[in-house]
Formats: C-alpha cells, structure tokens, sequence
C-alpha cells in the first residue's frame, strides 16, 4: 500500500555549528514572512548532545488560515539533523486537500538547509 502524507515535512543531516545553524533556520523564517512568529521554544542539552524545538505560526494567503511549523535541530557526536514538520494549511473538514501553505512554510529555509546539507 502506498504511504498517504497529510504533512509537508524537511529533513536532512547538516554540517555546521549548532548555535548558528539553529540562529540562521530562525532568521530564515523570522525575516522572510511578514505574518511568522515564534510560538514556543525548548532547549536541551547534555554531555554529547543538544536539541532544540521551535514552533512556529504564520498565515497562508493560499489557504486563508494559520500553518503551523515545528523545527527540531538535534546534535550528537557532532553530527546535526533537522526535521521541519508543518501542518494546518488545509481548509477540508474530513480530510486534507492540499499543502500548498505548508510547503511555501517550509520553502522559507530550504536555502539555509542546503547550505548546511551534508
């Protein structure tokens, strides 16, 4: 059976700084959409690891509504990854028509991912 995604989501193994990374994906999102804002925010970190979760919100022209978009940037051993999960920009009461406002969501740090891509 073929996998149903009902998200738009952006994951990738990074090279880089953490706290710069995490700083730019931010700036990124913050920067380039007049209605983006940081919802929420959680930090962790121990001896060889680090992980930050930011929530996002902003409005979708297309969709005439908020989307909602959680960025998860975790380290280990120097490695980095991202997982960016957006949600919320269908109109459909039963079940998701499109992701057309997500997808814009997460073309907001497409650059800053590819530049850090590994």
């Amino acid at each position: 059976m073929k996998e149903v995604i009902f998200t738009a989501k952006l994951e990738s193994e990074l090279r880089g700084d953490f706290y710069t990374v995490l700083d730019e994906i931010n700036s990124a999102i913050i920067d380039r959409s007049a209605t983006a804002s940081l919802e929420e925010k959680s930090d962790f970190a121990g001896i060889n690891a680090k992980c930050a979760v930011r929530v996002y919100e902003r409005y979708s022209y297309t969709g005439q509504n908020r989307v909602s978009m959680n960025v998860t940037l975790f380290e280990t051993d120097g490695r980095l990854f991202v997982s960016a999960v957006t949600s919320g920009g269908s109109q459909a009461v039963l079940f998701k028509i499109n992701t057309f406002g997500e997808e814009a969501f997460l073309d907001l740090i497409r650059d800053t991912v590819d530049k850090y891509r590994a």
